[in-house]
Protein backbone atom coordinates (compact mmCIF):
# COMPACT_ATOMS: atom_id res chain seq x y z
CA UNK A 1 0.00 0.00 0.00
CA UNK A 2 1.18 3.49 -0.42
CA UNK A 3 0.89 5.66 2.55
CA UNK A 4 -0.43 9.15 1.21
CA UNK A 5 -1.43 10.72 4.58
CA UNK A 6 1.38 12.85 5.39
CA UNK A 7 1.48 13.82 1.34
CA UNK A 8 0.53 16.68 -0.52
CA UNK A 9 -0.31 15.91 -3.58
CA UNK A 10 -0.83 18.95 -5.97
CA UNK A 11 -4.08 17.48 -8.00
CA UNK A 12 -1.67 17.61 -11.39
CA UNK A 13 0.25 14.47 -9.46
CA UNK A 14 -2.99 12.75 -8.69
CA UNK A 15 -4.10 12.62 -12.32
CA UNK A 16 -0.42 11.42 -12.84
CA UNK A 17 -1.05 8.67 -10.17
CA UNK A 18 -4.90 7.81 -11.34
CA UNK A 19 -3.66 7.56 -15.12
CA UNK A 20 -0.92 5.47 -14.09
CA UNK A 21 -3.09 3.29 -12.14
CA UNK A 22 -5.99 2.89 -15.23
CA UNK A 23 -3.41 2.54 -17.54
CA UNK A 24 -1.12 -0.04 -16.26
CA UNK A 25 -3.34 -1.80 -12.98
CA UNK A 26 -2.08 -3.66 -10.55
CA UNK A 27 -0.16 -1.44 -8.66
CA UNK A 28 -0.52 -0.60 -4.65
CA UNK A 29 -3.63 1.01 -3.24
CA UNK A 30 -3.38 4.17 -2.06
CA UNK A 31 -4.21 4.61 1.51
CA UNK A 32 -5.18 8.03 3.52
CA UNK A 33 -6.01 7.05 6.79
CA UNK A 34 -4.99 9.51 10.05
CA UNK A 35 -3.01 6.89 12.42
CA UNK A 36 -3.18 9.41 14.89
CA UNK A 37 -6.67 9.31 15.11
CA UNK A 38 -7.79 5.97 17.75
CA UNK A 39 -11.57 6.48 17.11
CA UNK A 40 -13.55 3.68 15.50
CA UNK A 41 -15.11 4.63 12.39
CA UNK A 42 -18.74 6.03 12.47
CA UNK A 43 -18.95 4.19 9.09
CA UNK A 44 -17.36 2.38 6.33
CA UNK A 45 -18.69 3.41 3.25
CA UNK A 46 -17.94 0.48 0.26
CA UNK A 47 -18.15 2.78 -2.41
CA UNK A 48 -16.39 6.45 -3.32
CA UNK A 49 -19.12 7.51 -6.17
CA UNK A 50 -21.66 10.56 -5.69
CA UNK A 51 -23.19 8.52 -2.85
CA UNK A 52 -20.54 7.22 -0.76
CA UNK A 53 -18.01 10.55 -1.00
CA UNK A 54 -21.39 13.07 -0.05
CA UNK A 55 -22.26 10.56 2.76
CA UNK A 56 -18.98 10.64 3.81
CA UNK A 57 -18.56 14.13 3.70
CA UNK A 58 -21.69 15.00 5.54
CA UNK A 59 -20.80 12.22 8.17
CA UNK A 60 -17.70 14.01 8.54
CA UNK A 61 -18.90 17.54 8.85
CA UNK A 62 -21.46 16.52 11.33
CA UNK A 63 -18.26 15.12 13.11
CA UNK A 64 -17.92 11.56 12.54
CA UNK A 65 -15.43 9.38 11.36
CA UNK A 66 -16.07 7.80 7.84
CA UNK A 67 -13.73 5.93 6.08
CA UNK A 68 -13.91 5.56 2.13
CA UNK A 69 -13.36 2.17 0.21
CA UNK A 70 -12.96 1.89 -3.43
CA UNK A 71 -12.08 -0.32 -6.36
CA UNK A 72 -11.28 2.43 -8.49
CA UNK A 73 -7.80 4.48 -7.60
CA UNK A 74 -10.39 7.95 -7.77
CA UNK A 75 -12.95 9.19 -6.16
CA UNK A 76 -16.27 10.44 -7.83
CA UNK A 77 -17.23 7.44 -9.30
CA UNK A 78 -18.86 6.20 -12.36
CA UNK A 79 -20.22 9.92 -13.19
CA UNK A 80 -17.07 11.54 -14.58
CA UNK A 81 -15.98 8.09 -15.60
CA UNK A 82 -18.44 6.24 -17.35
CA UNK A 83 -22.01 8.26 -17.32
CA UNK A 84 -22.57 11.60 -16.75
CA UNK A 85 -20.17 13.97 -17.84
CA UNK A 86 -19.11 11.34 -21.39
CA UNK A 87 -23.18 11.86 -22.01
CA UNK A 88 -23.05 15.35 -21.80
CA UNK A 89 -19.83 15.58 -24.00
CA UNK A 90 -21.60 13.56 -26.57
CA UNK A 91 -25.13 15.68 -26.14
CA UNK A 92 -23.12 19.13 -26.61
CA UNK A 93 -21.60 17.45 -29.43
CA UNK A 94 -24.68 16.47 -30.93
CA UNK A 95 -26.28 19.86 -29.85
CA UNK A 96 -23.11 21.61 -32.03
CA UNK A 97 -24.05 19.60 -34.94
CA UNK A 98 -27.28 19.89 -35.26
CA UNK A 99 -26.37 23.78 -35.81
CA UNK A 100 -24.02 23.10 -38.16
CA UNK A 101 -25.91 20.69 -40.50
CA UNK A 102 -29.59 23.02 -40.23
CA UNK A 103 -27.47 25.89 -41.68
CA UNK A 104 -25.08 23.85 -43.87
CA UNK A 105 -23.61 25.99 -46.61
CA UNK A 106 -25.07 29.51 -44.75
CA UNK A 107 -23.66 32.14 -43.17
CA UNK A 108 -20.27 31.23 -42.19
CA UNK A 109 -21.42 27.64 -41.93
CA UNK A 110 -19.31 24.54 -43.48
CA UNK A 111 -21.02 22.71 -46.08
CA UNK A 112 -22.03 19.61 -43.97
CA UNK A 113 -23.85 17.65 -46.90
CA UNK A 114 -22.87 14.36 -46.73
CA UNK A 115 -20.32 14.44 -44.43
CA UNK A 116 -20.18 11.82 -41.29
CA UNK A 117 -18.00 12.87 -38.43
CA UNK A 118 -15.46 10.87 -36.81
CA UNK A 119 -16.81 9.26 -33.42
CA UNK A 120 -13.14 7.79 -32.10
CA UNK A 121 -11.30 10.98 -32.07
CA UNK A 122 -14.38 12.22 -29.98
CA UNK A 123 -14.40 9.21 -27.69
CA UNK A 124 -10.60 9.66 -27.11
CA UNK A 125 -11.24 13.35 -26.34
CA UNK A 126 -13.06 12.47 -23.50
CA UNK A 127 -10.53 9.57 -22.39
CA UNK A 128 -8.10 11.62 -22.22
CA UNK A 129 -9.87 14.45 -20.19
CA UNK A 130 -11.77 12.72 -17.62
CA UNK A 131 -8.82 12.26 -15.31
CA UNK A 132 -9.08 15.82 -13.65
CA UNK A 133 -12.18 15.64 -12.51
CA UNK A 134 -10.73 12.71 -10.93
CA UNK A 135 -7.83 14.08 -9.36
CA UNK A 136 -9.70 17.31 -8.27
CA UNK A 137 -12.32 14.93 -6.52
CA UNK A 138 -9.41 13.30 -5.19
CA UNK A 139 -7.22 16.16 -3.91
CA UNK A 140 -10.61 17.69 -2.59
CA UNK A 141 -11.35 15.05 -0.32
CA UNK A 142 -8.26 14.58 1.18
CA UNK A 143 -7.01 18.51 1.89
CA UNK A 144 -10.55 19.89 2.10
CA UNK A 145 -12.72 17.63 3.32
CA UNK A 146 -10.13 14.98 5.59
CA UNK A 147 -11.44 12.75 4.50
CA UNK A 148 -10.09 9.21 4.94
CA UNK A 149 -10.17 6.67 2.00
CA UNK A 150 -8.73 3.15 1.16
CA UNK A 151 -8.60 3.68 -3.18
CA UNK A 152 -7.39 1.55 -5.73
CA UNK A 153 -8.24 -2.36 -4.61
CA UNK A 154 -11.61 -3.83 -3.99
CA UNK A 155 -13.26 -4.53 -0.80
CA UNK A 156 -14.17 -8.08 0.42
CA UNK A 157 -17.47 -7.92 2.97
CA UNK A 158 -16.52 -9.92 6.53
CA UNK A 159 -19.45 -9.30 8.23
CA UNK A 160 -22.03 -5.88 8.79
CA UNK A 161 -18.96 -3.88 10.54
CA UNK A 162 -16.14 -5.53 9.06
CA UNK A 163 -14.30 -5.47 5.41
CA UNK A 164 -10.85 -6.57 4.09
CA UNK A 165 -8.73 -4.85 1.36
CA UNK A 166 -5.49 -6.04 0.32
CA UNK A 167 -4.83 -8.03 3.39
CA UNK A 168 -5.89 -5.27 5.38
CA UNK A 169 -8.78 -5.20 7.90
CA UNK A 170 -11.12 -2.27 8.67
CA UNK A 171 -14.17 -1.95 11.34
CA UNK A 172 -16.58 0.27 11.90
CA UNK A 173 -19.79 0.75 13.70
CA UNK A 174 -21.68 0.80 10.78
CA UNK A 175 -21.87 -0.93 6.82
CA UNK A 176 -22.62 2.27 4.04
CA UNK A 177 -23.29 0.20 0.78
CA UNK A 178 -22.72 2.47 -1.78
CA UNK A 179 -21.35 0.23 -4.72
CA UNK A 180 -23.29 1.26 -7.38
CA UNK A 181 -24.78 -0.44 -10.57
CA UNK A 182 -23.84 -1.70 -13.83
CA UNK A 183 -25.30 -1.65 -17.50
CA UNK A 184 -27.59 -4.87 -18.25
CA UNK A 185 -25.91 -7.15 -20.84
CA UNK A 186 -27.98 -8.63 -23.44
CA UNK A 187 -28.96 -12.05 -23.36
CA UNK A 188 -28.09 -13.02 -26.46
CA UNK A 189 -25.90 -14.91 -28.74
CA UNK A 190 -23.70 -12.43 -29.71
CA UNK A 191 -23.69 -9.96 -27.55
CA UNK A 192 -20.16 -9.91 -26.41
CA UNK A 193 -19.29 -9.66 -30.49
CA UNK A 194 -16.28 -7.16 -30.88
CA UNK A 195 -18.39 -3.97 -32.06
CA UNK A 196 -20.88 -4.49 -29.14
CA UNK A 197 -21.02 -1.61 -26.46
CA UNK A 198 -22.46 -0.02 -23.83
CA UNK A 199 -22.71 3.23 -22.33
CA UNK A 200 -19.09 2.24 -20.28
CA UNK A 201 -17.40 0.16 -22.76
CA UNK A 202 -17.67 2.36 -25.50
CA UNK A 203 -15.55 5.22 -23.64
CA UNK A 204 -13.41 2.41 -22.52
CA UNK A 205 -12.92 -0.21 -25.00
CA UNK A 206 -13.84 1.71 -28.95
CA UNK A 207 -10.65 1.54 -30.58
CA UNK A 208 -11.99 1.56 -34.24
CA UNK A 209 -14.22 3.99 -36.38
CA UNK A 210 -17.72 3.01 -36.83
CA UNK A 211 -19.27 2.49 -40.12
CA UNK A 212 -22.24 4.23 -41.62
CA UNK A 213 -25.19 2.73 -39.46
CA UNK A 214 -25.79 2.55 -36.01
CA UNK A 215 -27.95 0.00 -34.39
CA UNK A 216 -29.24 1.21 -30.61
CA UNK A 217 -31.21 -1.31 -28.44
CA UNK A 218 -33.42 0.40 -25.51
CA UNK A 219 -35.91 3.51 -25.69
CA UNK A 220 -35.00 5.62 -22.87
CA UNK A 221 -32.98 7.98 -21.71
CA UNK A 222 -29.50 6.50 -22.29
CA UNK A 223 -30.61 4.94 -25.42
CA UNK A 224 -32.02 8.25 -26.81
CA UNK A 225 -29.04 10.27 -26.26
CA UNK A 226 -26.38 8.27 -27.50
CA UNK A 227 -28.67 7.97 -30.47
CA UNK A 228 -28.93 11.52 -31.05
CA UNK A 229 -25.14 11.88 -30.46
CA UNK A 230 -24.51 9.03 -33.30
CA UNK A 231 -27.01 10.54 -35.64
CA UNK A 232 -25.56 13.71 -35.36
CA UNK A 233 -22.27 12.47 -36.86
CA UNK A 234 -24.13 11.45 -39.91
CA UNK A 235 -24.73 7.83 -39.57
CA UNK A 236 -27.82 5.74 -40.19
CA UNK A 237 -29.23 5.38 -36.43
CA UNK A 238 -32.09 2.82 -35.85
CA UNK A 239 -33.49 2.65 -32.91
CA UNK A 240 -34.88 -0.81 -31.57
CA UNK A 241 -37.10 -0.71 -28.63
CA UNK A 242 -39.85 -2.71 -27.00
CA UNK A 243 -41.80 0.41 -25.75
CA UNK A 244 -42.64 3.24 -27.57
CA UNK A 245 -39.45 5.57 -27.11
CA UNK A 246 -39.49 8.79 -24.64
CA UNK A 247 -41.79 7.49 -22.50
CA UNK A 248 -40.79 8.80 -19.61
CA UNK A 249 -41.85 12.06 -20.80
CA UNK A 250 -45.48 12.17 -19.61
CA UNK A 251 -46.72 15.21 -22.15
CA UNK A 252 -47.59 13.34 -25.26
CA UNK A 253 -47.48 16.80 -27.02
CA UNK A 254 -44.02 17.19 -25.76
CA UNK A 255 -43.01 13.37 -27.10
CA UNK A 256 -44.64 14.50 -30.35
CA UNK A 257 -42.54 17.27 -31.09
CA UNK A 258 -39.32 15.02 -29.69
CA UNK A 259 -40.23 12.05 -32.34
CA UNK A 260 -40.66 14.50 -34.94
CA UNK A 261 -37.63 16.66 -34.73
CA UNK A 262 -35.62 13.34 -34.49
CA UNK A 263 -37.14 11.99 -37.27
CA UNK A 264 -36.55 15.01 -39.30
CA UNK A 265 -32.88 14.75 -38.66
CA UNK A 266 -33.35 11.10 -39.89
CA UNK A 267 -33.36 9.19 -37.35
CA UNK A 268 -35.26 5.55 -37.65
CA UNK A 269 -37.43 4.01 -34.60
CA UNK A 270 -39.09 0.74 -34.36
CA UNK A 271 -40.81 0.36 -31.56
CA UNK A 272 -42.45 -2.72 -30.37
CA UNK A 273 -39.53 -4.49 -31.55
CA UNK A 274 -36.83 -7.01 -30.13
CA UNK A 275 -33.22 -7.51 -31.09
CA UNK A 276 -33.13 -11.27 -31.54
CA UNK A 277 -30.07 -12.00 -33.08
CA UNK A 278 -26.12 -10.82 -33.50
CA UNK A 279 -24.06 -12.26 -36.15
CA UNK A 280 -20.69 -11.86 -36.41
CA UNK A 281 -17.70 -12.12 -39.16
CA UNK A 282 -14.85 -14.42 -39.10
CA UNK A 283 -12.93 -11.96 -36.82
CA UNK A 284 -15.36 -12.27 -33.96
CA UNK A 285 -16.63 -8.74 -34.95
CA UNK A 286 -20.28 -7.82 -35.31
CA UNK A 287 -21.51 -7.83 -38.81
CA UNK A 288 -25.10 -7.43 -38.78
CA UNK A 289 -28.02 -7.70 -36.77
CA UNK A 290 -31.95 -9.26 -36.86
CA UNK A 291 -34.79 -7.57 -35.44
CA UNK A 292 -38.44 -9.02 -34.72
CA UNK A 293 -40.83 -5.85 -35.33
CA UNK A 294 -44.73 -6.00 -35.87
CA UNK A 295 -44.13 -6.42 -39.34
CA UNK A 296 -41.73 -9.23 -39.71
CA UNK A 297 -38.51 -10.10 -39.12
CA UNK A 298 -35.88 -7.51 -40.64
CA UNK A 299 -31.83 -7.66 -41.15
CA UNK A 300 -29.83 -4.93 -40.58
CA UNK A 301 -26.17 -4.79 -41.67
CA UNK A 302 -23.79 -2.99 -39.08
CA UNK A 303 -20.20 -3.10 -37.42
CA UNK A 304 -21.78 -0.78 -34.41
CA UNK A 305 -24.10 -1.95 -31.92
CA UNK A 306 -25.06 0.30 -28.70
CA UNK A 307 -27.03 -1.42 -25.67
CA UNK A 308 -29.14 0.45 -23.25
CA UNK A 309 -31.38 -2.06 -21.81
CA UNK A 310 -31.22 -0.98 -18.44
CA UNK A 311 -28.91 -1.52 -15.20
CA UNK A 312 -28.22 -4.09 -12.43
CA UNK A 313 -27.29 -3.18 -9.35
CA UNK A 314 -23.95 -4.16 -8.16
CA UNK A 315 -25.82 -6.29 -4.62
CA UNK A 316 -24.46 -9.80 -4.90
CA UNK A 317 -21.43 -9.09 -2.30
CA UNK A 318 -23.97 -8.06 -0.04
CA UNK A 319 -26.28 -10.47 -0.52
CA UNK A 320 -23.52 -13.43 -0.38
CA UNK A 321 -21.99 -11.60 3.07
CA UNK A 322 -24.89 -10.38 4.64
CA UNK A 323 -28.02 -12.10 3.37
CA UNK A 324 -29.20 -8.92 2.79
CA UNK A 325 -32.90 -8.43 1.52
CA UNK A 326 -33.28 -7.06 -2.22
CA UNK A 327 -36.09 -6.94 -4.50
CA UNK A 328 -37.01 -9.39 -7.68
CA UNK A 329 -34.30 -7.08 -9.37
CA UNK A 330 -31.43 -7.33 -6.91
CA UNK A 331 -31.79 -3.69 -6.04
CA UNK A 332 -31.53 -3.20 -2.04
CA UNK A 333 -34.65 -2.80 -0.18
CA UNK A 334 -34.03 0.16 2.28
CA UNK A 335 -36.55 1.97 4.75
CA UNK A 336 -36.83 5.73 4.46
CA UNK A 337 -33.78 6.12 6.81
CA UNK A 338 -31.56 4.76 4.22
CA UNK A 339 -31.97 1.22 6.29
CA UNK A 340 -31.39 -2.15 5.11
CA UNK A 341 -32.26 -5.35 6.45
CA UNK A 342 -29.32 -5.92 8.67
CA UNK A 343 -29.18 -4.14 11.59
CA UNK A 344 -26.41 -1.40 11.06
CA UNK A 345 -26.00 -1.88 7.39
CA UNK A 346 -27.65 1.36 5.15
CA UNK A 347 -27.48 1.70 1.54
CA UNK A 348 -27.23 4.69 -0.96
CA UNK A 349 -27.34 5.86 -4.52
CA UNK A 350 -28.30 3.39 -7.65
CA UNK A 351 -27.80 0.04 -5.28
CA UNK A 352 -31.19 0.59 -4.35
CA UNK A 353 -33.19 1.39 -7.48
CA UNK A 354 -34.43 4.13 -9.44
CA UNK A 355 -34.84 6.97 -9.89
CA UNK A 356 -30.79 7.00 -10.82
CA UNK A 357 -29.88 10.26 -10.33
CA UNK A 358 -26.97 12.31 -8.86
CA UNK A 359 -29.16 13.86 -7.03
CA UNK A 360 -30.53 10.58 -5.14
CA UNK A 361 -27.58 9.44 -4.44
CA UNK A 362 -26.27 12.64 -2.87
CA UNK A 363 -28.93 12.78 -1.28
CA UNK A 364 -29.33 9.50 0.07
CA UNK A 365 -25.30 9.49 1.48
CA UNK A 366 -26.60 12.42 3.66
CA UNK A 367 -29.30 10.85 5.08
CA UNK A 368 -27.88 7.47 6.20
CA UNK A 369 -25.22 9.72 7.68
CA UNK A 370 -27.43 11.82 9.43
CA UNK A 371 -29.66 8.27 10.66
CA UNK A 372 -25.77 7.19 11.31
CA UNK A 373 -24.90 9.92 13.54
CA UNK A 374 -27.94 9.40 15.87
CA UNK A 375 -30.27 12.20 14.02
CA UNK A 376 -33.24 10.52 13.05
CA UNK A 377 -34.10 11.68 9.15
CA UNK A 378 -36.25 10.50 6.82
CA UNK A 379 -35.65 10.48 2.14
CA UNK A 380 -38.54 10.41 0.47
CA UNK A 381 -38.23 10.69 -3.76
CA UNK A 382 -41.17 13.38 -4.25
CA UNK A 383 -41.59 14.74 -7.60
CA UNK A 384 -38.10 16.07 -8.90
CA UNK A 385 -37.36 18.08 -12.45
CA UNK A 386 -36.25 15.65 -14.74
CA UNK A 387 -34.16 16.14 -18.21
CA UNK A 388 -32.80 14.35 -20.96
CA UNK A 389 -30.71 15.42 -24.22
CA UNK A 390 -31.80 14.73 -27.49
CA UNK A 391 -30.49 16.73 -30.25
CA UNK A 392 -32.25 19.67 -27.95
CA UNK A 393 -31.73 19.89 -24.18
CA UNK A 394 -35.38 18.73 -22.74
CA UNK A 395 -36.41 18.99 -19.18
CA UNK A 396 -39.59 18.55 -17.65
CA UNK A 397 -41.76 18.21 -14.25
CA UNK A 398 -45.37 17.57 -12.67
CA UNK A 399 -47.45 15.91 -14.59
CA UNK A 400 -48.74 16.07 -18.45
CA UNK A 401 -51.32 17.21 -19.54
CA UNK A 402 -53.26 13.44 -20.30
CA UNK A 403 -52.47 12.87 -16.54
CA UNK A 404 -53.48 16.18 -15.70
CA UNK A 405 -57.15 15.71 -16.85
CA UNK A 406 -57.77 12.41 -15.17
CA UNK A 407 -57.27 13.81 -11.65
CA UNK A 408 -58.21 17.67 -12.65
CA UNK A 409 -61.97 18.89 -13.74
CA UNK A 410 -60.58 22.47 -15.23
CA UNK A 411 -57.51 21.91 -17.10
CA UNK A 412 -55.65 24.81 -18.30
CA UNK A 413 -52.78 24.78 -21.08
CA UNK A 414 -50.42 27.66 -22.27
CA UNK A 415 -48.05 26.85 -24.60
CA UNK A 416 -45.46 27.95 -27.30
CA UNK A 417 -45.96 27.66 -30.13
CA UNK A 418 -49.44 28.30 -30.19
CA UNK A 419 -51.42 25.75 -31.83
CA UNK A 420 -51.92 27.65 -35.79
CA UNK A 421 -54.66 26.16 -37.86
CA UNK A 422 -52.59 28.01 -40.76
CA UNK A 423 -49.58 25.99 -40.23
CA UNK A 424 -47.24 29.20 -40.12
CA UNK A 425 -44.55 28.05 -38.04
CA UNK A 426 -44.06 30.96 -35.22
CA UNK A 427 -40.56 31.80 -34.26
CA UNK A 428 -41.50 31.14 -30.42
CA UNK A 429 -40.13 30.63 -28.23
CA UNK A 430 -36.79 31.76 -28.85
CA UNK A 431 -34.18 32.19 -25.83
CA UNK A 432 -30.45 31.81 -25.39
CA UNK A 433 -28.73 29.55 -28.06
CA UNK A 434 -31.74 29.29 -30.31
CA UNK A 435 -32.40 32.66 -32.16
CA UNK A 436 -30.86 31.49 -34.96
CA UNK A 437 -33.57 28.92 -35.66
CA UNK A 438 -35.71 31.06 -34.44
CA UNK A 439 -35.07 34.03 -37.27
CA UNK A 440 -33.93 30.87 -40.36
CA UNK A 441 -35.92 27.59 -39.05
CA UNK A 442 -38.29 28.53 -36.68
CA UNK A 443 -40.15 25.13 -36.15
CA UNK A 444 -36.85 24.23 -34.50
CA UNK A 445 -36.52 26.75 -31.86
CA UNK A 446 -38.23 24.47 -29.32
CA UNK A 447 -41.35 23.88 -27.58
CA UNK A 448 -42.53 25.00 -23.87
CA UNK A 449 -45.78 23.70 -22.28
CA UNK A 450 -47.69 24.63 -18.69
CA UNK A 451 -50.37 22.64 -17.23
CA UNK A 452 -52.59 24.34 -14.75
CA UNK A 453 -55.17 23.09 -12.56
CA UNK A 454 -57.99 25.75 -13.67
CA UNK A 455 -59.96 25.69 -10.34
CA UNK A 456 -56.88 26.46 -8.19
CA UNK A 457 -54.71 27.93 -10.33
CA UNK A 458 -51.82 25.83 -9.55
CA UNK A 459 -49.14 24.70 -12.06
CA UNK A 460 -48.96 21.22 -11.68
CA UNK A 461 -46.86 20.46 -15.08
CA UNK A 462 -43.91 22.26 -16.63
CA UNK A 463 -42.18 20.67 -20.59
CA UNK A 464 -39.47 22.41 -22.00
CA UNK A 465 -37.55 21.24 -25.37
CA UNK A 466 -34.54 23.65 -26.16
CA UNK A 467 -31.40 24.58 -24.78
CA UNK A 468 -30.73 26.74 -21.15
CA UNK A 469 -33.61 25.91 -18.69
CA UNK A 470 -32.57 22.94 -16.52
CA UNK A 471 -30.85 25.37 -13.69
CA UNK A 472 -34.65 27.41 -13.81
CA UNK A 473 -36.13 23.95 -13.26
CA UNK A 474 -33.97 23.02 -10.40
CA UNK A 475 -35.71 25.99 -8.43
CA UNK A 476 -39.44 25.88 -10.03
CA UNK A 477 -39.93 22.25 -8.84
CA UNK A 478 -39.63 22.95 -5.51
CA UNK A 479 -41.82 26.59 -6.30
CA UNK A 480 -44.48 23.72 -7.66
CA UNK A 481 -44.84 21.33 -4.91
CA UNK A 482 -45.44 24.50 -2.81
CA UNK A 483 -48.13 25.51 -4.84
CA UNK A 484 -46.84 27.99 -7.37
CA UNK A 485 -49.86 29.61 -8.83
CA UNK A 486 -49.98 31.09 -12.45
CA UNK A 487 -50.62 34.67 -10.49
CA UNK A 488 -47.44 34.45 -8.51
CA UNK A 489 -45.16 32.93 -11.98
CA UNK A 490 -46.19 35.92 -13.78
CA UNK A 491 -45.45 38.18 -10.71
CA UNK A 492 -41.57 36.96 -11.18
CA UNK A 493 -39.08 39.26 -13.12
CA UNK A 494 -38.04 37.47 -15.92
CA UNK A 495 -34.32 38.00 -17.43
CA UNK A 496 -35.02 39.21 -21.31
CA UNK A 497 -34.79 37.05 -23.19
CA UNK A 498 -34.78 33.68 -21.22
CA UNK A 499 -35.41 30.25 -22.19
CA UNK A 500 -38.26 30.13 -20.32
CA UNK A 501 -41.51 31.62 -21.33
CA UNK A 502 -43.48 30.12 -18.94
CA UNK A 503 -43.33 34.13 -16.65
CA UNK A 504 -44.59 35.66 -19.75
CA UNK A 505 -47.25 33.20 -20.42
CA UNK A 506 -48.56 33.42 -16.97
CA UNK A 507 -48.46 36.85 -16.93
CA UNK A 508 -50.47 37.34 -19.70
CA UNK A 509 -53.33 35.17 -18.60
CA UNK A 510 -52.41 36.43 -14.92
CA UNK A 511 -55.13 38.69 -15.03
CA UNK A 512 -58.40 36.90 -16.11
CA UNK A 513 -60.31 35.46 -13.35
CA UNK A 514 -61.28 32.34 -15.14
CA UNK A 515 -58.48 31.06 -16.76
CA UNK A 516 -58.13 30.19 -20.29
CA UNK A 517 -55.23 28.13 -22.15
CA UNK A 518 -53.26 29.37 -25.15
Amino acid sequence: MIDVSRTHWSAARWAEEIDRRLTDGGLEPLVNIDREDTREFDAIFLGGGAAGRFGASYLRAMGGRPLIVDRWPFLGGSCPHHACVPHHVFSDVAAQLLLERTFSGQLWFQDMHGKTVSILPIVEMFRRGRTGPHAFMNYQSKEQLDLEFVLGSPATIVDAHTVSVAGQTYRAKNLVLASGARAKTLSLDGSHLKGVFDHATLVDCLDYEPGPTAVVVGGGKTAIEYACFFNATGRRTIVVSRDRPLALIPDGDTRAYLLDRMQEQGMEFLPGSELIALDGDSEGRVKSVRVRTPSGEIEVATDFVFTAVGMAPNSEAAQHALGIDVDANGFIRTDSRMRTSVPDVYAVGDLVGSPMEMFKARKGGMYAARNIMGEEAHYHVGDYPDFLHTHFEVCWLGLGEEQARERYDNVVVLKLPPDNPDGIHVALPAGDRMMLYAMMKPHLSGFQKLVIDGASRRIVGAFHVGSGAKDGFQYLAPMVRRGLTVDELGEMDELFLNPSYFIQLCRLRAGSKVLRGM
